[in-house]
Parts: structure tokens; sequence; C-alpha cells
């Protein structure tokens, strides 16, 4: 026997009928009408080929067949209704499993200092933070959701922009009182440049600089290529060399004097972050409260 929707239906229906011991008193708990309960009764037994109920006007009793029936649906349909139960608490409940699809500058140095605040105030929730270079198939793979750095791919997902960070150029004290400051981003051909990789191309991100309408493609070099972002924010700290970094994971060691940014005359290259999750209708609380912790610790950090 094929299960299917209607089917189901008219089991629900039986349910309310054996527990309302009435058609009018599952009508009213159903929102139906009495002969509605009693078409979907008689479409039950029609499907199964047995009488179910023993009905008069003033009685209703279950046949042998339809005590058999209830005993053994009546654990499911609780079941199917605990099921929903618990579906609905996740609407209003931060609970469960949270994953989240991020990258690695994100993870790093913008949100690890802040999640054991998080999690206090979730303790119901795990949260599994995954930081990866790229997107991939956020539903495919079971994201609830993803906040990441760069546009977001043409697709079915819901985007909601969160800020965008300049990008600056940043050297330590150290390798300026060795080598000089540049005047000009022209200027840094002369000058170890610190390289990341692009793992979609292999190939190093290019050096850009922005001032308006006004864009420079500069070329740079440097011996040493890096592709995570907290080695490349040391190594420069150390003084390798120079570096291109978004100024949000940074801005505490620019105030500092840690790092100095070096052509702040150029500002205008800025970078977006996202969320990302599938759907706008109802998502549930654990992606909101995820979200809004985001929104709260982007407050929290110094401008970009």
């Amino acid at each position: 026997m094929t299960l299917d929707g209607r089917l189901l239906s008219n089991v629900g229906v039986l349910a309310a009928v054996i527990e309302g011991g009435s058609f009018v008193r599952a009508a009213d708990a159903l929102g139906i009408t009495p002969s509605g309960v009693s078409r979907a009764v008689a479409r039950l037994e029609a499907r199964i080929g047995v009488r179910l109920l023993d009905r008069t006007t003033r009685s209703l009793n279950l046949t042998d067949e339809g005590r058999r029936l209830y005993a053994d649906i009546n654990p499911l349909v609780i079941g199917i209704e605990d099921a929903v139960t618990h579906a609905t608490r996740s609407s209003g409940a931060v609970q469960g499993r949270l994953r989240v699809n991020t990258d690695a500058f994100t993870s790093r140095l913008l949100l690890a200092p802040h999640l054991p605040r998080f999690l206090a105030l979730h303790p119901d929730l795990t949260l599994e933070l995954i930081a990866r270079e790229q997107l991939g198939d956020l539903v495919g793979e079971g994201f609830d959701l993803a906040v990441r750095f760069g546009e977001p791919p043409s697709s079915s997902l819901v985007a909601r922009k969160l800020l965008e960070s300049r990008i600056v150029t940043v050297a330590s004290p150290a390798y300026l009182k060795q080598h000089g400051r540049p005047a000009a981003p022209a200027e840094l051909a002369r000058h170890a440049c610190i390289q990341v990789r692009d793992m979609a191309t292999g190939q190093p991100f290019a050096w850009e600089f922005l001032r308006g309408r006004k864009r420079l493609k500069v070329p740079t070099a440097g011996r040493l290529m890096l592709t995570d972002p907290g080695t490349l924010l040391e190594s420069c700290l150390a003084g390798t060399g120079i570096a291109q970094i978004k100024a949000i994971g940074i801005q505490d060691r620019l105030d500092r004097g840690q790092l100095v940014d070096l052509f702040p005359d150029w500002p205008d290259e800025r970078f977006p972050l996202y969320a990302l999750y599938p759907s706008r209708q109802w998502p549930p609380a654990k992606v909101r409260a995820f979200i809004e912790f985001v929104v709260e610790v982007l407050k929290a950090t110094p401008p970009a």
C-alpha cells in the first residue's frame, strides 16, 4: 500500500474521532465539518477494506480491526506530534547543532575571541565553525549559514550584507626603520611584499589601490607567499614585509602603532562581509541568534 498525504490525513482524522469520542468533537478539534470527518473515515475504511467504526446516531465504537489499527498507529501519531513540537520549538529556542561556513580571516581574527560569550549565552547549542577557502554547496553540505567576505555568488541563498571593510597596506615600524617607508604605491616594487595565494587560481592576489574613481594596479613581489590570514598578520608584525589586509581585523594594531597604514590617501578599496542562509522565511532561532552575535561583534570592533 502506497503511503501518501491523503492516507496520513485520514489516519489523523480517525485518531481525532477516537480521542474525542464523536465526529462532532473531532470536527471541532480539526477545524472541519462533521460530514468531512465522516467522509475521511469512510475513505480510510475503503482504502483498507475493513470497517473500523460501528456508529449509530447515539453511539460510536471501534471494531476489532479498528482497535488493532489504532493500537498500531497511535504511537506513530504521537511521534509525529512530538516531532512537530520539537521543530516548532526550534523556531524560538536556540538549541541543537549550528554549522557555520566561514573564511579563515573571519573565523580567526573576528569571531574567535568572542565565541566563549556566544556559547555561554546559548548553553543548549553546539557550534561547528568551519573555516574553508570556498563557500561550496551550503545546503548540500549541511551548513545552516555562512559568514564570509566577498561578493556572494548568484544563487537562491539569502544574502545580508553586514559591513564593508577597507583594505589597508601596512608594515611594522621595525620594517620601515630598516627599509624605509614607500611614499607612493608605485614604490612597492622596491619592497618585500608578502604575497597571498588565491586558492582558486593558484596565483597571488593582485595589489590594487582605489581613490574615488581612480584605480591603480601595482606589481609587487616577495619571497614569502601565504594562505592563512593569521600567519600573514604575524609575519607582518615581525617585520618580514609589507602586507595588504582587511582593516577590521587589525584596527587595534593600527591604533596602538604596531602597524602603520602606508597609504591612508588611498582609502576606497573595500571588501564586503555577508551572512548567507537558505531561506528568508522562518530561519531557525539558532541562525538568527548567530547573525545577531556577529552584528554585535562588528559593532564592538573598531571601525574599519
